[in-house]
């Protein structure tokens, strides 16, 4: 049964409204029972998840029996922010305008609280990205070493992606894993999600002794975890 991987449907969220138009993006999976939706802000599209064997109008019954949760969700999302000159992006929680100067060197820094993208327009969007990036992994990078010495620790290696559902990860071979988009966040709250994957290097699971040493590390974990719940799905309108 062939799926479209992605497409726009009409829904109508209400018997005596007009339907509005609702991006939606198809997966199929082995190992799923049924038929379920979930809202992807990376995306900005709700994705419907099938069964093998189980066709296309199964999901787009499914959207429709639940087509107002599925566009209340979808309009409550942050909007975008692309990565465009003028426009503004995060960087340790604090806005900076992203100014374009093609005839400028250095594919992209901050200056005075503002980031230079330079040479042509048509890659500006990979030069903010590549910064990013390499910014992330800085600050992951001297966010770990106290930690790590305080704990008596040695992460393999810090690797970065672009995860949707977890800010980081530890490995069994002590690799350390995290999203780029910590650069968006906080300083503090990068500092907590780093803190609490190095701790996972003495404990790799969730007993009293890891959360001792995280909050040891960390006393401000309450409230960055709590600042990731309220604006975690926003960073991922980043971009």
């Amino acid at each position: 049964m062939l799926l479209p991987d992605s497409e726009t449907i009409e829904l109508r969220r209400d018997p005596l409204l007009p339907p509005e138009p609702c991006p939606v993006v198809w997966k199929r999976s082995a190992r799923a029972r049924r038929v379920s939706l979930r809202i992807d802000p990376l995306e900005g599209a709700v994705v419907v998840t099938l069964p093998n064997r189980v066709g296309r109008r199964h999901g787009l019954a499914l959207l429709s029996e639940h087509a107002g949760w599925v566009m209340q969700r979808l309009a409550a999302l942050a909007p975008e922010r692309p990565f465009e000159p003028g426009a503004s992006v995060p960087i340790g929680g604090v806005d900076h305008v992203i100014r374009h100067e093609p005839a400028r060197r250095g594919a992209a820094f901050l200056e005075e609280g503002v980031l230079v993208v330079t040479g042509d327009a048509a890659f500006v969007a990979r030069r903010v990205r590549d910064f990013l990036r390499a910014e992330a992994l800085r600050r992951i990078g001297a966010a770990a070493r106290p930690h790590a010495e305080a704990l008596g620790v040695v992460p393999r290696a810090i690797r970065l992606k672009d995860t949707r559902s977890r800010w980081g990860s530890c490995a069994p071979d002590r690799t350390l894993a995290f999203s780029w988009r910590l650069v968006l966040a906080p300083d503090w709250v990068l500092d907590y999600v780093v803190a609490h994957e190095v701790a996972h290097l003495r404990e790799m699971n969730h007993s009293d002794r890891f959360w001792a040493h995280v909050e040891a590390r960390t006393p401000h974990r309450q409230a960055a975890t709590e600042w990731l719940r309220r604006h975690g799905a926003a960073l991922q309108r980043v971009g």
